[in-house]
């Protein structure tokens, strides 16, 4: 029997071909599951031109794959949706109401009872992902009432988070748990640059030998709205678009928009124009992140094998219904955000129109790592089979938005005339939210039918239902006109969807065919 040939002697057989697929790195690399990276940007409308400063991100990302021209959110408020999105749940599940620590944003309660079955949470300990998080998490993380930055959410191996909300300058960064104080020098301390930066840093030295998931979150556009030093200067004649709902009385609608002063003064047509101006500015360096990120999975030969998703946990107004600034509302602008992807087997410059949600994004990412969806709890779908381009996919028609008001006992000391129970007054007593600006809503789009039928927690139990082919800006509430059977079903619709869970969440809506 011949000696057995060394190890050394076998690779010199081989030839260079055979070698570079031995590599450890590029066999572990093709035989593994995809990446996922999730950029989720803060306050970013679609409706209104929010995606229209992003020329990087539109060929990197939507030209190379799929755009959802009908992507919502279930509550148009940050902490919410946020929640959402990690869970996988509707707001009445995951208990996140408002961007409160009362409102469980970040609380204890969130924390004991929901983050340890988040998406990434899964990914990390059943699917073997190495996962990475950068940016904003909950508008109240980092609270001391509730662990400070020193907690660190079970799922994530490498952990880069803001404390508490949005900033662009002079934050503080849990990284990993110990506390990073940040200053005002552009070049070491601007939010989006720090995250794109240690993005860069993680896809250079994490393992080759495991998958990756990685949730980028970025401060951009939400307010103080401070642009990049060389990015002040653009967009110079640019001003909220002027559509049909701006500026206008919102009639027959509930009492919150009926109490915005219409016309705007000037001054707050000003400061409207000035904030949108400056929402696409800081936009545009999330655009260099997005070139920044893709141009190193192409340069390290991960970009083939990671699905890339963008996408907003908000939409937001400027002047609809005379309301100068914000989110919360029941209407398009504030729920509708844009989703975009990319990634393997996902055909370039598509769009689909299928009704779709935040809380798909969580089932849609642990279907992609191979995990089984049925031990979770999660309400929303997967989208694989829609990026795939699967035939005949059973879709669903309809689905639940819902908020709670937030409002304090006292009055507003800048309205102190509007008596309690208001917040987020502006100088002119316009207020966006209240504690009885509480609602739910069917948001339905079918072959048929595009509409939205929505109820308030109030004393006048106020209805809104709005009929969007005939008026896709929302302006004639047809409560009082629609068919009374379509109205009844409707409110029973509403009432299955406030109380599901899981698999009830996703039962055929009231215009699904039989």
């Amino acid at each position: 029997m011949s000696p057995a040939a060394s190890p050394a002697a076998l690779l010199r057989a081989l030839p260079l071909a055979a070698l570079l697929l031995l590599s450890p790195a590029r066999a572990v690399r093709q035989a593994r599951r995809p990446n996922v990276v999730l950029i989720l940007t803060d306050d970013q409308d679609v409706c209104l031109g929010g995606m229209t400063p992003l020329k990087k991100t539109n060929a990197l990302i939507a030209q190379m794959g799929i755009t959802f021209v009908n992507a919502y959110v279930p509550s148009a408020l940050c902490c919410p949706s946020r929640a959402s999105i990690l869970t996988g749940k509707y707001p009445h599940n995951h208990h996140v109401v408002n961007n409160t620590l009362e409102g469980n944003c970040s609380s204890k309660l969130w924390q004991k009872i929901q983050e340890p079955y988040t998406f990434p949470a899964l990914l990390k300990a059943m699917c073997g992902y190495q996962t990475f998080f950068a940016g904003k998490y909950l508008n109240e993380y980092g609270a001391e009432d509730a662990g400070g930055v020193g907690h660190v959410p079970p799922g994530w191996s490498f952990w880069y988070a803001l404390e508490k909300n949005s900033k662009y300058y002079n934050y503080t960064l849990s990284v990993n748990g110990k506390a990073r104080r940040h200053g005002e020098n552009y070049s070491v301390d601007y939010l989006t640059d720090v995250l794109a930066n240690m993005s860069l840093d993680f896809l250079e030295y994490k393992s080759n030998f495991e998958p990756f998931f990685m949730m980028i979150a970025t401060p951009a556009p939400h307010s103080p709205w401070t642009p990049a030093p060389q990015y002040t200067k653009s967009f110079q004649n640019v001003s909220a678009p002027r559509n049909s709902n701006f500026n206008i009385h919102g009639k027959n609608k509930h009492w919150l928009i009926r109490q915005a002063k219409t016309p705007m003064s000037n001054s707050s047509i000003q400061f409207l124009d000035d904030a949108y101006r400056k929402r696409w500015q800081t936009l545009l360096s999330v655009d260099d992140l997005i070139e920044k990120l893709v141009k190193k999975l192409e340069v390290d030969g991960e970009l083939d094998n990671t699905y890339i998703f963008y996408t907003s946990d908000n939409g937001f107004h400027t002047g609809q219904f005379s309301l100068p600034i914000d989110k919360r509302q029941l209407y398009e602008f504030d729920i509708k955000v844009p989703l975009l992807v990319r990634g393997p087997g996902i055909k370039p410059n598509q769009t689909n129109k299928m009704l779709v949600a935040n809380i798909d994004l969580g089932p849609t990412i642990l279907d992609i790592a191979g995990y089984d969806l049925n031990k979770t709890q999660m309400d929303g779908m997967s989208l694989l089979p829609l990026l795939r381009g699967d035939k005949n996919v059973t879709w669903r028609s309809d689905f639940l938005v819902e908020y709670q008001g937030e409002g304090y006992n006292g009055s507003d000391p800048t309205c102190p005339g509007l008596g309690p129970g208001v917040t987020h007054c502006f100088p002119d007593c316009v207020c966006e939210d209240s504690y009885n600006n509480t609602y739910a809503c069917v948001r339905t789009l079918s072959a048929s039918w595009d509409l939205q039928y929505c109820e308030f927690d109030d004393r006048e139990v106020f209805v809104e239902v709005y009929n969007l082919t005939a008026d896709p800006h929302q302006i004639n509430n047809i409560a009082k006109t629609i068919d009374q059977e379509i109205l009844e079903k409707m409110n029973y619709r509403l009432m299955m969807l406030q109380s599901c869970s899981g698999a009830t969440c996703r039962t055929p809506g009231v215009f699904d065919p039989g």
